[in-house]
């Protein structure tokens, strides 16, 4: 079984997570009902996706 010679130093363990963050979620406002959504999605406020209504929500919501 490979065993580590030598500990890891904090600076090299901490240079190898550095890409483990995570990212901070990208969210527009509606261009109808002004609730935040995600890019290129279906608006859950209102329905409406590039300015045409996709979803009954009101039916939804029943």
């Amino acid at each position: 079984m490979a065993v580590p010679k030598k500990k890891t130093s904090k600076s090299k363990r901490n240079m190898r997570r550095s890409h483990h963050a995570l990212s901070v979620v990208k969210s527009t406002e509606c261009g109808n009902c002004g609730t935040r959504k995600l890019a290129h999605h279906v608006c859950e406020g209102c329905g409406e996706y590039k300015g045409r209504q996709v979803l009954d929500v009101a039916a939804a919501q029943a």
